[in-house]
């Protein structure tokens, strides 16, 4: 068995390839911060609901249990849904037409590298678990 085929290590790849990406894209705008008419750009967050969903081949997640079985009883599930609360870019375009803030940029790149590490650290976790599982010890 590969361990790149392991659906969590193969999602976390995946976020990981996504940090990479939007690392250089906000590095472009940090690049662009004088550039007359420069939009600032970002990427789509990615929605673990939405990995998840598409690794089971699932349309969407409800939040309730699945029944596997018909004897199973129907569990409920109290789903409590968190509401993005962070406020969307507003800084206001420079005279020159640039909407780029460094300041904001930065603050982006900041999270981006500590999730960036977190994912990292939580696939070397998971790669030393696995190795630990087959008996061949921790690297």
């Amino acid at each position: 068995m590969i361990f790149n085929d392991l659906p969590m290590l193969t999602m976390m790849t995946k976020k990981l390839s996504w940090l990479s990406q939007r690392t250089e894209m906000l590095a472009q705008n940090i690049a662009n911060v004088d550039t007359p008419g420069f939009k600032a750009r970002d990427m789509k967050d990615v929605s673990f609901r939405e990995l998840v969903a598409k690794q089971q081949g699932q349309v969407a997640l409800t939040g309730a249990p699945r029944l596997t079985n018909a004897s199973h009883m129907r569990g409920t599930v109290a789903v409590r849904v968190f509401k993005d609360e962070r406020m969307p870019d507003r800084s206001e375009a420079a005279l020159d037409g640039n909407t780029v803030s460094a300041e904001q940029q930065m603050l982006k790149l900041g999270e981006t590298q500590a999730a960036h590490q977190m994912t990292l650290n939580l696939y070397r976790k998971q790669l030393n678990m696995l190795r630990t599982a087959i008996g061949r010890g921790s690297a």
